[in-house]
């Protein structure tokens, strides 16, 4: 009986997993179904006449083989309603994780995986989704009717999506419908992923200073080296080498955060003098984190007629209304990140009473505490502490107990505007855009500009901060009155190069201006001046330009700033030929090519040999424990670094080695353990480290959406330190390069894909132009498909 029992029971079992194991296969094939149903009628409208409630007249919508839409209509506030019709229809999941990033609330979607939980801790310090609402209530009315028709486009082009799109089907979600505030947040996501709102860089800075001393700190963090390129020419002096380390003492806690690759871009412009058709040549390529679909979305945006008329081309950003850059037949434009100073740190003086208290100016102030609610997608909703003072949120609490605020201009109450990119696509002079761009409030950014009559600027486009009593470089107390910002800079005041007499404009993320403009912006960790400087040298190497020649810049992939390195490694090799496993690296650094090539095994053995060198120098004096993190504040590095390796003082050897030889063998020893991880000098190539990882969001949660969702992976040429800047996951975002009134003749390239659904017919087009440096047209192609807005 036992026995028998036994084996019912065993049987029973069996018959129970096997019961529930087709019950689970069931509903996942249910589920599998149900997504591709969903995956099949959610995709865009291409075709036909669907009615958009709110026109004033029909709206054409004409797309290209790549599905670049030209909108066609009778108003500005039509093509508005259009494009958030469009937007929605094919970018919707890409617009809900911008202003979620920017609000802090991107658990609520994703739930808290990995860093996504403390992504919302770090952005609600700044309380965007308040701040994008007093935004909207100062803006004149003409923008917030913008604002609405676009936001009533968004929702009716959602409700009008068969299903929902695909990824909230994968996520179990239903999509939200879209606001005003949702697009101020939309800006409020650029203005975070270009700036360093929580002031980072002065903190760094400020702790430096305590370990090392003014001299040491001035020398590694300096403000200006040989490689800068300033397109005033105006040079800044140098730091001196210091003359011996100071008493260091044990390793201290520095900040160690990593905010991942500089946030840059290429731009520049030549006059009319030298091109063909008189008119000026703008070229741009703004860099970027990549992904699937992309960051922009391309469009021609073409109002018939009347005070309203306007023809301009160019990119769009998806919870946006407007082109971004691009050229309106008259102006072309395009922007590279300025990096200056937007941001500063207030150190708290304590007030006698509760803990809370801090001196001001009006005299002693409580800090304000809001609590601010975390709702993260399938757990509990946590409640956040945001401490706030009369300059902007507390951002750190020292360990002795005093509070570090910031004062940033991305919290001012008229920080969005849409001025700027509404201003811009009807700009009809280089004066005129210089213009519009003093009175724009929008992330602060390098606005490179030309005209068909052959002018070319430069300028800031955003408000500029007035400082007083102190240059914003380090932490301060603006307890006494003596040190602080006086508003913003009036318009006349904004530095701007107009016309140089050698016709040409450059930026690259680095030092623009010297002298007095120089102090106006201040440094907000400007990039290395050698690729500023490569694309100057670009410029200056012809006198006559065409969109072909301005490629040949944005693709140039020689590694100029390298080249010091490869001459300091080769003598290290050729040194020590008694280690085999660094014997054998010689010949690849000697025969490197000079490229960051894919191909190129001594490339990449160049490189690792810096970067190593760069962190045990920069970990050394600073005292951390590990690597030296990547941040904003060490990205002059390479000046220091030359001058340390050339000149190689004893009293400078950092801590942890006996002399500089000493150390060069620790960082041979490095390069050379990563060759033999990487399985042998043969495997270990650029294009093996340089791939290009450009993925669906959803895809580093849920790694097999990549399959329906990604581009095949490749490796790519290029690196940070040259025009051609492409790296895993990051490198440009678009690039262009047109003569206004003359944009038949100009290119695009974009990565990644017009459109966000997987099954478009156009899904991904275009993305291996981009990768293979390819030149296609900056206009729409001919009309493969007419879809046509009419109104209720």
């Amino acid at each position: 009986m036992r026995r028998r029992h036994g084996r019912r029971q065993g049987f029973g079992w069996g018959r129970a997993l096997r019961y529930g194991a087709a019950g689970v296969a069931g509903l996942v094939l249910v589920a599998a179904g149900a997504f591709t149903v969903n995956l099949f009628v959610s995709k865009p409208a291409l075709d036909g006449s669907l009615a958009l409630n709110g026109l004033t007249a029909p709206v054409a919508v004409s797309r290209d083989a790549q599905g670049i839409p030209t909108l066609t209509g009778d108003s500005r506030l039509d093509l508005a309603r259009a494009l958030g019709f469009l937007h929605a229809q094919e970018r919707y999941f890409q617009m809900d994780l911008i202003r979620r990033s920017a609000a802090g609330e991107l658990s609520g979607l994703l739930g808290p995986v990995g860093p996504v939980l403390e992504i919302d801790r770090s952005r609600r310090l700044h309380r965007l989704r308040h701040r994008a609402e007093q935004v909207i209530a100062g803006l004149p009315a003409d923008q917030k009717s913008m604002l609405e028709a676009y936001a009533d486009g968004v929702n009716q082009g959602l409700a009008a999506i068969n299903g929902r799109p695909f990824e909230y089907a994968l996520l179990l979600a239903t999509p939200q419908p879209w606001t005003t505030q949702d697009t101020i947040l939309a800006a409020y996501a650029m203005y975070l992923d270009l700036q360093d709102e929580d002031a980072l860089t002065d903190r760094i800075r400020g702790q430096t200073l305590a370990r090392l001393g003014p001299e040491m700190t001035d020398f590694l963090y300096p403000r200006a080296t040989s490689l800068d390129a300033p397109i005033d020419g105006l040079p800044l002096p140098e730091p001196a080498l210091p003359s011996a380390l100071p008493a260091l003492g044990n390793k201290t806690a520095m900040i160690n955060a990593d905010p991942g690759p500089t946030i840059g871009s290429n731009a520049w412009a030549v006059g009319g003098a030298l091109t063909a058709n008189g008119a000026a040549l703008v070229a741009d390529d703004m860099h970027l984190g990549i992904s699937v679909p992309g960051t922009w979305y391309r469009a021609r945006l073409l109002v018939r007629g009347g005070p309203d008329a306007m023809d301009a081309t160019g990119v769009t950003l998806p919870g946006t209304p407007a082109l971004v850059a691009g050229s309106n037949g008259k102006v072309a434009w395009g922007y590279t990140n300025s990096y200056i100073d937007t941001a500063d740190v207030i150190v708290l003086e304590p007030a006698e009473g509760t803990p809370g208290r801090y001196h001001t100016p009006e005299g002693p102030k409580e800090l304000t505490r809001v609590r601010e609610r975390l709702c993260p997608a399938w757990v509990a909703c946590q409640d956040m502490v945001v401490e706030e003072s009369i300059w902007g949120p507390v951002v750190e609490t020292r360990a002795d107990g005093s509070k570090l605020a910031v004062r940033w201009t991305g919290h001012e109450p008229d920080a969005i505007n849409l001025t700027g990119l509404l201003g811009l696509e009807r700009a009809e002079s280089v004066d005129a855009a210089i213009a519009i761009a003093h009175r724009a409030r929008q992330p602060q950014q390098n606005l490179v500009v030309g005209d068909t009559a052959g002018n070319v600027a430069w300028t800031i486009i955003g408000a500029v901060p007035a400082r007083f009593g102190h240059d914003g470089s380090i932490p301060s107390s603006w307890a006494d009155g003596t040190r602080g910002w006086n508003g913003m800079l009036p318009p006349d005041q904004i530095p701007v190069i107009r016309n140089p007499d050698h016709h040409r404009i450059w930026t690259a993320n680095a030092r623009i201006v010297g002298g007095d403009a120089y102090a106006k912006l201040g440094d907000g960790g400007y990039d290395m001046g050698g690729r500023q400087a490569q694309i100057r040298d670009g410029l200056f190497s012809r006198d006559r330009f065409g969109p072909a020649e301005m490629l040949a810049i944005q693709l140039d992939d020689r590694a100029l700033v390298l080249g010091f390195w490869q001459e300091q490694m080769l003598a290290a090799l050729m040194a020590r030929p008694a280690d085999a496993r660094l014997a054998a690296l010689a010949q690849p650094v000697r025969d490197w090519g000079a490229r960051a090539a894919t191909d190129s095994v001594g490339y990449r053995l160049v490189r690792a040999f810096r970067t190593a060198l760069a962190q045990k120098l920069y970990s050394g004096y600073l005292g951390l424990d590990g690597p030296m993190p990547r941040n904003r504040s060490a990205a002059q590095q390479e000046g220091p670094l030359r001058r340390l390796m050339t000149e190689r003082p004893p009293a400078l050897v950092p801590p942890g080695y006996k002399d500089w030889d000493a150390l060069v063998s620790a960082a041979l020893t490095e390069v050379a353990d990563q060759v033999d991880k990487a399985g042998g000098i043969q495997s270990f190539t650029w294009g093996a480290r340089n791939v290009a990882e450009i993925r669906h969001p959803l895809a580093r949660i849920l790694p097999p959406v990549g399959w329906l969702t990604d581009p095949p992976e490749q490796g790519l040429p290029g690196d940070s330190m040259m025009p051609r800047v492409q790296g895993p996951g990051f490198g440009a975002s678009q690039r262009f390069a047109v003569a206004p009134g003359h944009e038949a003749e100009a290119y695009f390239h974009m990565p990644g894909s017009q459109s966000g659904h997987p099954l478009s017919p156009y899904y991904l087009q275009g993305h291996q132009d981009w990768a293979d440096g390819k030149p296609t047209p900056f206009l729409p192609g001919p009309t493969r498909w007419t879809l046509t807005l009419e109104p209720e």
